[in-house]
């Protein structure tokens, strides 16, 4: 998900992602495996399962830690990368090892099919498998090959699917850090929004202050232009506050100082003018 509007990064959506799914299967069938071939209440059954759970739980960790964290995200990733290539991966290998069994080479045809059809959830075009054979149909039936095949047919499937699900995490990474690069992280969207919402606010007082300002200053009558508080200097109204054209003497329009306009602005000494001699 996205928060264009708002400051939290773009996050969430895993589910989607090839690599959550691929490494949900990886969880899901060493559950099985490690229930049909390793003794429950050894610890070794205990660190594949934990392995691969990391493996699909920090996928979706780091999805959410994206929110506010490029940082997090990148490092959650890889703890799922290295839960699944550097720990679970290894234990299969020791699995076949262990019991004389042989470990595919990434090259061999076996590997080479049963790497092309982990690529589907149901790989197609499958030939029709014969009576009392066991085969692995794509990702989807993962889990039940685990719970059907020899040990080293389902041991070697595993390792394609942990090979693949640590590929592509380290793909997800490498596009992660590229975004981080490009486009920065929680802290400088979260500084940008608000140099935004401050200029924002400037501008919106600004204007209104603008608009307060200019209703509140009387026009000259003849000429339209802003007018300025004067004191009559002569005449029978010598010593009053009236008000005059800014434009004098090119414009000799006045106007009466209101008692609230006089009382308001009585702070205001303007420069005496012989335009208050005629008042």
């Amino acid at each position: 998900m996205s928060d264009s509007d708002g400051v939290l990064l773009p996050h969430g959506g895993y589910e989607h992602l090839r690599s959550y799914k691929v490494a949900e299967a990886v969880y899901d069938a060493t559950v099985v495996f490690c229930d049909r071939f390793i003794d429950k209440h050894s610890r070794t059954h205990d660190q594949m399962v934990q392995a691969a759970r990391s493996g699909v739980r920090n996928i979706s960790e780091g999805s959410g830690a994206a929110a506010t964290s490029r940082k997090n995200e990148m490092k959650l990733t890889n703890v799922a990368r290295a839960s699944l290539s550097d720990e679970l991966l290894k234990d299969y290998k020791s699995f076949l090892i262990q019991r004389g069994l042989r470990v595919w080479n990434k090259d061999a045809p076996e590997a080479l099919e049963m790497r092309e059809r982990l690529k589907h959830d149901v790989a197609p075009d499958l030939p029709t498998a014969p009576e009392g054979t066991v085969r692995l149909t794509g990702l989807a039936g993962l889990s039940e090959y685990m719970a059907k095949a020899e040990p080293e047919l389902v041991a070697n499937a595993m390792l394609c699917a942990v090979n693949q699900a640590a590929y592509l995490l380290k793909r997800q990474i490498e596009s992660q850090s590229r975004e981080f690069v490009e486009h920065g992280g929680f802290t400088e969207r979260l500084y940008a929004a608000r140099v935004k919402a401050r200029e924002a606010g400037k501008s919106d007082g600004a204007d209104k202050s603008d608009k307060s300002d200019k209703s509140d200053i009387p026009v000259c009558p003849l000429c339209g232009k802003s007018m300025r508080r004067r004191t009559a200097r002569q005449g029978v109204h010598a010593g009053q506050a009236f008000l005059g054209c800014s434009g004098y003497p090119e414009c000799r329009g006045t106007r009466a100082m209101s008692k609230e306009s006089d009382e308001s602005d009585k702070s205001d000494r303007s420069d005496l003018s012989d335009q208050g001699a005629n008042i």
